[in-house]
């Protein structure tokens, strides 16, 4: 799932949020690497005790900690596979949204506890809480008051100001369905260029000459503009005009936004839509504007939440590995803690075409 976001003006909140705690006098693992002329990454192990430093080099870096008056807070816990003993997950959620019942995040989160209750490994949840302007409220007490060793941020469009500081303040980070602009970074996406592509393409081989995308603008949320590109250049390569119904992503918006496309005279005869949150507000629209869905109206998804096969009709979807991609990306952070130094990687799932009763041939 992707939610829309506001990359200068929440981003800003964050960092302002995090920036407060730095000015107050907390000692980050980028002070000890400039004070010991060292990496975070080998700051990190050394103060962990982890192998793969000298031991001269672990001392010069602990000498400086301690002369900055860096607080040592080992775990109460005992010592799990490879050294990790506990990870901290950070949702970004909007008010009144549970992200362990998101029906997006929900899986996602599910995937994460199973591999780290398998390896035995403690974890950690906060929420990054939003308003509904995507702007955050305040920055989660996790980054600062417990002692991890890695870091799930999940959902979020992070700036370099934003990433730069929560390097500072934590462990290693892993972006799930998430995004920065700036430094290298291991993330767990979705392929949302092809997934919108072969939906779209779907529409098309159907015989629908005149297909639109909803649920998106030229400012949107990164997966949502990379679905955005998909739709494009499967409508570029069929030959036919694109329908761009831009809105924000949200459901109720998308809702007002189907009302007003619908209730105009329109070649349209399908639409593809951003996410199935999005695909679900067509279909009420759709209901209330009396076009029947698939006969004279065909709407495809993205993301295959839980209800969409309990819709009537049950929707037509693209579908993500949410539970896979929460294991990709707990396997991935134990890789980076275990091997900081590692090369950064970059891991894209595919989504595929499940084919329900919300399209059909314009001709039917």
């Amino acid at each position: 799932m992707d939610t829309e976001a506001s990359p200068s003006n929440g981003n800003a909140g964050l960092s302002r949020a995090i920036t407060s705690r730095v000015t107050q006098g907390k000692v980050t693992i980028a002070d000890i690497a400039r004070a010991s002329g060292v990496s975070s990454a080998t700051v990190s192990l050394a103060l962990r005790n982890k192998p793969g430093i000298g031991t001269e080099t672990r001392q010069r870096v602990l000498d400086a900690a301690q002369s900055l008056g860096y607080l040592f807070q080992p775990s109460s816990h005992a010592s799990m596979r490879n050294g990790i003993d506990s990870i901290g997950v950070i949702v970004k959620t909007r008010p009144n949204d549970l992200a362990a019942t998101n029906s997006f995040y929900g899986p996602v989160l599910a995937g994460i506890e199973e591999i780290c209750r398998r390896h035995r490994i403690h974890l950690l949840y906060a929420n990054l809480l939003v308003d509904e302007e995507s702007i955050p409220v305040e920055a989660p007490r996790l980054l600062f008051e417990e002692q991890i060793d890695g870091l799930l941020l999940v959902g979020m469009h992070l700036n370099a100001t934003a990433l730069t500081l929560l390097r500072q303040q934590s462990a290693p980070l892993v972006l799930v369905d998430a995004y920065a602009e700036a430094e290298p970074h291991d993330a767990v996406v979705t392929d949302n260029f092809l997934g919108a592509y072969r939906a779209t393409s779907y529409l098309l081989q159907q015989g629908h000459g005149h297909v639109a995308i909803i649920g998106s603008h030229p400012q949107a949320f990164p997966s949502i503009l990379e679905r955005r590109a998909g739709y494009a250049q499967a409508i570029t390569d069929s030959g036919v005009a694109p329908h761009f119904w831009d809105c924000p992503l949200w459901p109720e918006k998308a809702y007002t936004a189907a009302l007003e496309y619908l209730s105009k005279v329109s070649p349209v005869t399908a639409i593809f839509c951003a996410n199935d949150a999005v695909a679900l507000a067509v279909l009420q629209a759709a209901q209330t504007c009396g076009r029947q869905v698939p006969h004279e109206l065909s709407v495809i998804g993205f993301d295959n939440i839980e209800l969409a096969q309990h819709t009537t009709p049950a929707l037509t979807t693209m579908r993500v590995d949410k539970m896979g991609m929460g294991r990709l990306a707990a396997q991935l952070l134990m890789n980076r803690i275990e091997y900081p130094t590692a090369a950064y990687v970059r891991t894209l799932l595919r989504p595929e075409l499940i084919e329900r009763q919300s399209v059909s041939s314009p001709n039917r």
